[in-house]
């Protein structure tokens, strides 16, 4: 009778656990449920009433089109390379100084427009507002390319701007002259109408962006510190429109970065007594140096999706998703560890979840009959938001684990801070405001950079850095950031130089206005 009693009872407890977990689960999947067809992250932050200060209009005539294709192709035509931080063309950069000097007068003959000469080949263009009380803001772009050559299998020579089926093809037509152009185009026009801005701006355009922007950008910023200038949001490059490019969405996004990752250098090294290859000892130095860099590429950083900007994304998308992704999506606070288990399967979308691991160079040996007392091999880490480079160091070094290989930090720097995205942010409501007004069809969301920009160097003088241009990538269009065919739609490049005039004039309102939903408060 007591084992029949004690087997009643332990019945009636899994028969009440069993109901509790099945109660458990129901109410979770009826809220996610609720969440999948209610959320939408932007709920609450739609604005009300804009002021207008887009008097100016821009109806492109043919006679413009043709001239601001022009002058995009000859950018396009001068090969502004840039191949390490010593070693930049700068015969190539002065000609593209008289080049903007020829096709902009307006701009460098205004006396509203400031120009200087920064690290001899980079520009700070300084347009000063009709209210001084405004806080400024300055718009980033950079004139040097990576290197290009048409033996890789390009369709047009990298430096000839052809037009093929309604596209320019070159180097720079995405990274990053159709920036530089644009954003100078837009003002020439309003020069041309008589425009003055109401709050004041900085252009400033970078010649060596690309090793690391320390005599363009870096130079740009100490000038502007010393003037003691603090900027209201900086615009650069970054982050583009995606059309077909994130699977399983509906219709194009623009994602506007808020953050980069931080980046790291590491040297490994094996030192080791040479010797004749016929009497090889048990291990050689480029074993074990290989070895280390096996277990960096069998045991990656930890996954940390959802701890990052990244996050924001997603949700910002979420409602844009078919189901399931949709109910996924939605309930990133249940779903954070599947997903970033699926993201990290794609190279692409694993650069969302961790730190990312590349072993870049290998260096060893002199002869084939002798065993090389010296192995070198470099590791570039891209590290996410919710890591610091410190962190980095001490896992590369506890993964590694063997004394005879050296670690050694060649260069690298924390992720940067993630600027706000809120209704009361200032930069980001003005990007999103000009990307809507042009491309109603585009859903806006906050992004993560997995590369570097100029930005970087302008952390001390803004809070709040911004990596957007409506730039439209289609799938296998961000294999060509700097890879073969780059190229840009002729349509494209006249919408760049449209946003950025709207945009220009967009700044000019004194405050945001308020949310709906503060219209309607007692």
């Amino acid at each position: 009778m007591t084992g029949y009693s004690a087997r009643w009872k332990l019945f009636k407890f899994l028969k009440v656990l069993l109901f509790s977990v099945i109660f458990s689960i129901t109410v979770l999947f009826l809220v996610a449920t609720v969440r999948t067809f209610t959320f939408d992250a932007d709920a609450g932050l739609q604005l009300g009433k804009w002021e207008n200060t887009t008097a100016i209009s821009l109806h492109l005539s043919p006679q413009q089109r043709k001239n601001l294709l022009a002058n995009f192709k000859a950018a396009i035509q001068i090969p502004t390379v840039s191949f390490t931080e010593t070693n930049v063309n700068t015969s190539a950069l002065r000609e593209f100084d008289g080049l903007l000097r020829k096709v902009f007068p307006k701009i460098f003959s205004s006396s509203l427009v400031q120009h200087e000469m920064v690290g001899n080949y980079s520009h700070l263009l300084t347009v000063p507002g009709s209210e001084p009380d405004l806080e400024p803001y300055m718009l980033l772009a950079h004139i040097d390319v990576v290197p290009a050559d048409e033996a890789d299998g390009w369709d047009a020579p990298p430096f000839s701007a052809q037009e093929l089926n309604g596209f320019i093809y070159g180097r720079g037509t995405i990274d990053n002259k159709q920036s530089v152009m644009g954003i100078l185009q837009a003002l020439e026009y309003l020069l041309e109408q008589g425009y003055t801005p109401r709050r004041s701006f900085y252009i400033g355009l970078g010649h060596d962006e690309e090793v690391n922007g320390l005599h363009g950008a870096a130079n740009i910023v100490k000038l502007l510190k010393s003037r003691g200038v603090k900027l209201q949001y900086v615009l650069d490059e970054g982050l583009a429109v995606l059309d077909g490019v994130i699977s399983g969405l509906d219709g194009p996004a623009a994602l506007i970065g808020i953050s980069e990752k931080g980046q790291a250098t590491v040297k490994l090294s094996v030192s080791s007594a040479p010797g004749h290859s016929s009497m090889p000892p048990r291990e050689s130095s480029i074993g074990i140096l290989a070895s280390a860099v096996k277990r960096l590429e069998e045991n990656p950083m930890p996954r940390l999706f959802g701890y990052g900007p990244e996050r924001g994304t997603f949700e910002h998308l979420a409602h844009k998703f078919g189901l399931p992704l949709r109910f996924i999506m939605s309930n990133l606070w249940l779903f954070s560890p599947l997903l970033s288990r699926v993201l990290e399967r794609k190279p692409d979308t694993n650069a969302f979840v961790r730190t990312t691991t590349a072993v870049t160079m290998f260096n060893s040996g002199v002869k084939i009959n002798v065993i090389p007392s010296y192995a070198v091999a470099f590791v570039n880490f891209r590290i996410h938001s919710a890591q610091t480079l410190q962190e980095v160091l001490e896992l590369v070094k506890s993964t590694v684990s063997d004394e005879r290989v050296k670690v050694e930090l060649v260069n690298g720097f924390d992720p940067l801070p993630v600027s706000s995205y809120d209704e009361n942010t200032f930069g980001y409501q003005i990007i999103k405001k000009t990307v809507q007004s042009m491309f109603p069809q585009l859903t806006v969301a906050p992004g993560i950079c997995v590369g570097n920009t100029d930005s970087r160097h302008y952390k001390d003088i803004t809070q709040d850095i911004y990596r957007f241009a409506p730039s439209w990538f289609k799938p296998g269009d961000p294999q060509r950031f700097h890879g073969v065919n780059e190229r840009i739609s002729i349509q494209n490049y006249e919408e760049i130089v449209l946003f950025y005039f709207q945009l220009i004039q967009n700044n000019d309102i004194r405050k945001l206005p308020p949310p709906h939903s503060s219209q309607h408060e007692l």
